[in-house]
């Protein structure tokens, strides 16, 4: 027997028939069926579907950071009597020829520095409040309801931005704040069904893949919503935004069950291959849940800390960046938006390349899984952190804060692999709850971020940007160090049903299908 990340594993010489592959303990089964193939399996279309859900998700979430440049009158006031003027980035001088007009260049906002900040922040309000009902829910019924409806709601209620901006800022504030209400429950319900659907050897590769979603969404939303308010204006970035998630709601519905035993179109081979891979904790669980040994559980208090600490860094660029790009760099809307996505795009290929490379050490048993999550965690803080402090230091130059930030997103998303994925390793069983927990302390970053930015940033200057770059910086190095500390990728003794499966039946699948 060997060990892989406090799993025992079975070896392939165990089994000189060689139908069956190891497989990591822990879920009820000593071995499982030759692997199902990957390609066009439904395990992977979930996959895609999630993919895009999640690029629409990011896409309702951000529209606003890009819109409110266009929306606000006076997002570039000129500095106050305290600052000197060396310390503020000159503005190029626009020619007369290159002088645009957007179609609601009058349809503008007196919203100071704070109250953008708190228009910013209020999706995060409602986020907060359905994280921890959504998992527990999902976990119990299935999450492919609550996934598809939280993105609909979302998207119907992104419809109505425009009236509520019109009806003033608290209307405003209220409706994103129902927005983030909407899609709190779609990340738990996310999990909650890779709990059922993700053979272990596979939960990294597709849980980043589907989740790597929301980067490529803010990659794709950023620009496109820069170029959409210079063309047609900025109410009609929500009116795209909304009508995308109501289409991608539509395909949801039509296609995913929650789980292989209902979906109407898999083959019997993956099914076999996925439920007795999974085995029986990646069933639904019961109405009660272990609420006592989860608040006493060392390694999920890690799993809180460093994602309340990488999401601090991550929700400041999401929902701030744009404005940093027009008060301090002065790039126009355009480039604003274009420069504003490319640190996605960057995390997006990384977070589905960690995966990769996460499940191939998995699965040579060349890591155990703790190691494998401590490893992608702390790389994905530690080097974005530092090169969040060398922005601090580019000053007036645009393209060299903009090469750091793009770097910094593009390795964190290596942290995909670890700390975020890290839950299902603990509980698989629990795993939609479980998210909806860490989630909820995550999303308070959401809240606070864009509000400390704006009291930072009030008079626009390069110092105030600095110190809202090097509190990222030290927030995400504090993350590493915590989950290096304590976390764990071992399943936790308060998360293993009491019904074990004793033996597994033989499976259709082909003997001849190689390992995914």
């Amino acid at each position: 027997m060997a060990t892989s990340g406090g799993y025992s594993i079975n070896t392939a010489q165990e089994d000189e028939s060689d139908e069956n592959t190891p497989l990591l303990k822990g879920n009820g089964l000593q071995t499982v069926p030759k692997a199902a193939p990957q390609c066009c399996s439904v395990r992977c279309n979930l996959a895609v579907l999630m993919f895009f859900g999640f690029a629409v998700v990011y896409g309702l979430r951000v529209n606003l950071s890009v819109a409110m440049v266009a929306m606000v009158n006076n997002t570039n006031p000129q500095p106050s009597e305290n600052h000197t003027v060396s310390q503020e980035c000159p503005a190029p001088s626009p020619s007369p020829g290159n002088v645009t007009q957007s179609p609601d260049e009058g349809h503008r906002f007196a919203w100071d520095s704070e109250t953008q900040g708190m228009l910013l922040g209020a999706f995060f309000f409602g986020y907060l409040l359905t994280q921890i009902p959504g998992g527990y829910l999902a976990g119990r019924f299935g999450g492919s309801v609550f996934l598809g409806v939280g993105v609909l709601g979302t998207a119907a209620l992104t419809l109505l931005t425009p009236l509520a901006a019109d009806m003033g800022a608290s209307w405003l504030f209220a409706l994103r704040a129902l927005e983030g209400f909407g899609e709190g429950v779609t990340f738990p319900a996310m999990m909650a069904m890779w709990a059922r659907w993700a053979p272990p050897l596979e939960r990294s590769r597709l849980m980043t893949f589907s989740g790597s979603g929301a980067n490529f969404g803010a990659f794709v939303a950023l620009p496109l919503t820069g170029f959409i308010c210079h063309a047609l204006g900025w109410p009609a970035v929500f009116y795209c935004c909304g009508g995308a998630g109501c289409v991608w709601a539509f395909f949801w519905f039509l296609m995913v069950s929650d789980d292989p035993q209902t979906h109407p179109r898999i083959s019997e081979c993956e099914k076999d291959y996925i439920t007795k891979s999974i085995g029986s904790e990646g069933g639904a669980h019961g109405w009660s849940v272990p609420l006592g040994p989860m608040v006493l559980s060392v390694p999920l208090w890690a799993i809180i800390v460093s994602q309340m600490c990488a999401n601090w860094s991550y929700y400041t660029l999401l929902t701030s960046l744009p404005t940093y790009m027009d008060t301090v760099l002065h790039f126009d809307l355009r480039q604003n938006s274009f420069l504003s996505a490319l640190p996605y795009l960057g995390g997006w290929l990384f977070s589905v390349l960690s995966g990769v490379v996460a499940d191939f050490l998995l699965e040579r048993e060349l890591l155990s899984t703790t190691a494998v999550r401590k490893s992608f965690t702390v790389i994905g803080l530690l080097l974005p952190a530092a090169l969040l402090v060398a922005v601090g230091f580019t000053g007036c130059s645009g393209m060299l804060a903009v090469l750091c930030l793009t770097l910094s997103s593009t390795l964190g998303g290596i942290s995909a692999a670890g700390v975020f994925v890290n839950q299902i390793d603990i509980a698989p069983r629990y795993a939609g709850m479980l998210l909806g927990i860490t989630n909820t302390f995550g999303t308070i970053p959401g809240v606070l971020a864009p509000i400390a930015v704006g009291h930072l940033t009030k008079d626009h200057t390069l110092l105030g940007w600095r110190n809202v770059f090097f509190v990222s910086a030290a927030v995400s190095a504090s993350g590493a160090l915590v989950f290096t500390l304590f976390g764990s990728g071992k399943i936790q003794s308060w998360a293993v049903s009491a019904d074990k499966q004793d033996e597994q039946e033989e499976s259709p699948c082909s003997a001849g299908v190689g390992n995914p």
